[in-house]
């Protein structure tokens, strides 16, 4: 007996509207999720986003692939059970009413009804034959029961449209069970029951176990497939959490050509495929454009434009060494690995164009709903304050060190400016869930970094500094007192530049700032940094007469530019001491070899969901605009007539239709003058 009530409770629950409401409405919860945070995002851009505390938990709770999530497809699952159960409990109620003609009504009921009317007939025959003939002209059907006080006439039209409740409701189960086929329980199966496992992504396909591939009659997958310009490929890589799987496709993709337009601004405009297929089984090959918005399906797989990458563009740098000495031309390839300085070099990006807003923060700027839309997807973020400008090349790479730890580093080739004056930008970050803090490198009147980096050799080279600081202390010396300076204010001047370089020779303003606070008291602290600052520009501008002097060129001379130019240089030296590097590599030429991402998918659940989709619009459109009516006629033996009209759903309409047939019967069954005739209000 305990059994049979949990069983019936159970069914009462699966059956009950109100359950299926608060499942529908939890997938719209999730459907907004996953419409807003971009999905399937690779896992170091969730944790550069939400930072190391957030980015766990939203990954528990399945937030980077909502469709995908154990949670996600438990929730449709249910549904899928849900309306099931709804269909088949309604069924036989429903089929039952559509039959049901009501021919055995009670005459109190009829004038019970909103919409009935009384009046006198003449000929009860007569009367019989004239209400049949009228409701098979307006397409009722019609059933009779004789009574002994006379006859009832039921009819009915629009009885099918309760047939909209199962089309609706079969379309929603379809639609669910279209997208269980579509999304990765297949996968999940593959994993749970099959041994499949996902690999990292930092190996050769050649290497990847077997475990961590798929078979080639998988029936529901999506993945990328990156082919570079004349290279081929057959496997689409699907990603799994952060790792990946190895999906073989039936059939060989040749790029031949990648195409890529762009607007003014180098944000990409146009971006399409040329390639060859090839059957594996059959060798048949075929040529074909893929654009975006224009897939192309080839054996069941779907192929579609997704993206593009770098191809493996060649490169020519020029590594400048941070400790000092002359620079060296290299070369290197993306997704190459070099030794370089006792690292090695990974060059892991190359873009050619880079498209940023440098349009200013708006006031609110870190408000709470600002810097919540920093982790948005591109259709939820506003369009205001943008001002998009294309800052050209740029190289992304890693220094990896002997014990294995990277940092990863990102320049620019062409300089941008900032105040009125230019700069090349490198950045760096010790690990991917940081940002990049950029060094401003200064470049000079040519547009060219070599004044520099001869400045900073020469102001951090100790054998030198004996020699800046007498030159320092002979241009002071000379300032103050014309052509005739004192010795002894010379060593003076000379002792004061000496230490004051060699303070900063070791951490630039950092080990400065520690002496000022160590050695200087309070109130004088303000005023002793900036004779700091004037005795290192000094220097500085002598570094920079010496190294022109070193390259045989004139001397300049001094002007706002030029000591705008001096201050650069000073700060860029002391923030060069925490870019932890022994080089700069600049970017001075490449030739770029593109790539393209297509994305590869088999999806035997689209065609049901189309279905779904056709069966729900046609269950709606028959549950909303398919009305049924029923008509009551109730002869009477007495010489009256009761009228009774009822519908599924109240509308002006009925008012009419009542109206319209009303007067109809009564001009049929030959009653007499309207003001004979009771209605009912």
């Amino acid at each position: 007996m305990k059994k049979t009530s949990v069983s019936r409770a159970l069914f009462e629950l699966l059956s009950s509207m109100r359950f299926a409401i608060s499942l529908l409405t939890l997938l719209a919860i999730a459907s907004i999720i996953g419409t807003v945070l971009k999905q399937n995002d690779a896992y170091n851009a969730y944790l550069n986003q939400f930072g190391p505390f957030w980015f766990p938990i939203f990954e528990k709770l399945g937030l980077y692939a909502v469709y995908n999530a154990g949670w996600f497809l438990t929730i449709l699952a249910f549904l899928v059970v849900s309306t099931s159960v709804c269909i088949v409990r309604q069924i036989h109620p429903m089929t039952k009413e559509m039959r049901a003609f009501k021919e055995h009504a009670r005459e109190t009921s009829l004038r019970l009804f909103k919409h009935h009317a009384e009046f006198e007939i003449g000929d009860y025959a007569s009367a019989e034959q004239s209400t049949r003939a009228y409701l098979q002209q307006i397409g009722f059907s019609s059933r009779e029961n004789p009574r002994e006080d006379g006859l009832l006439i039921a009819a009915k039209r629009g009885a099918w449209g309760r047939w909209g409740y199962f089309l609706a409701h079969g379309g929603l189960v379809v639609i669910c069970l279209g997208g269980l086929l579509d999304g990765n329980l297949p996968l999940k199966l593959q994993m749970a029951l099959g041994g499949k496992k996902p690999t990292q992504g930092n190996q050769l396909i050649a290497d990847i176990p077997a475990a961590s591939r798929l078979s080639e009659d998988n029936w529901s997958y999506r993945g990328n497939v990156f082919i570079p310009e004349g290279r081929s490929s057959d496997t689409a890589i699907l990603n799994v959490a952060d790792g990946i799987l190895l999906q073989p496709l039936p059939f060989t993709i040749s790029l031949q050509k990648f195409h890529i337009d762009h607007y003014e601004t180098g944000q990409p405009k146009r971006f399409a495929s040329d390639i060859i297929l090839t059957d594996k089984k059959t060798g048949q090959s075929l040529t074909r454009t893929i654009e975006v918005n224009k897939p192309f399906e080839y054996a069941g797989v779907t192929l579609y434009q997704a993206s593009f990458d770098d191809g493996g563009s060649k490169l020519s740098l020029r590594a400048w060494p941070l400790a000092g000495g002359a620079p060296e031309d290299i070369e290197g390839a993306i997704g190459e690995q070099r030794p370089l300085k006792g690292y090695t070099v990974e060059y892991t990006a190359f873009r050619p164009f880079n498209v940023e807003n440098i349009a200013e923060p708006p006031a609110d700027s870190q408000s709470a709903l600002t810097q919540f839309e920093a982790h948005l997807g591109s259709a939820a973020k506003r369009t205001e304050h943008k001002d998009f400008r294309n800052l050209g090349p740029s190289l992304t790479y890693k220094l990896r060190d002997s014990a294995g730890q990277a940092r990863e580093f990102l320049n620019y080739m062409l300089p941008m400016e900032q105040d009125g004056r230019w700069f090349l930008m490198a950045g760096m970050r010790e690990s991917q869930a940081e940002g990049f803090r950029f060094m401003r490198i200064p470049v000079d009147d040519a547009g060219r970094v070599d004044s520099f980096f001869a400045i900073r050799t020469i102001l951090l080279d100790p054998k030198q500094h004996e020699r800046l600081a007498q030159r320092f202390a002979k241009a002071v010396a000379q300032v103050d007192q014309a052509a005739n300076p004192s010795a002894d204010m010379q060593a003076k001047l000379k002792e004061t530049g000496l230490r004051t370089l060699q303070l900063f020779s070791l951490r630039g303003f950092e080990s400065l700032g520690a002496f000022i606070d160590k050695s200087i008291p309070e109130k004088e602290r303000e005023q002793v940094a900036g004779n700091f600052i004037q005795i290192l520009k000094s220097i500085v501008w002598q570094a920079w007469m010496v190294a022109r002097e070193e390259q045989k060129l004139p001397a300049l001379e001094p002007t706002p530019q030029h000591n705008a130019f001096i201050g650069d240089v000073l700060n860029s030296v002391s923030d060069s001491f925490h870019y932890a590097a022994p080089v700069y590599l600049q970017l001075s030429q490449f030739e770029e070899i593109q790539a393209s991402v297509l994305q590869a998918t088999r999806s035997p659940g689209k065609k049901w969901v189309y279905l779904g989709s056709l069966l729900l619009v046609l269950g709606v459109f028959a549950m909303l605009y398919v009305r049924e009516r029923r008509i009551f006629v109730l002869i009477k033996r007495d010489g009256k007539a009761l009228f009774a009209l009822s519908s599924n759903r109240v509308s002006l309409d009925v008012e009419r239709e009542f109206a319209q047939h009303r007067d109809a019967l009564r001009q049929a069954l030959n009653t007499p003058a309207a003001d004979s005739m009771k209605t009912a209000p």
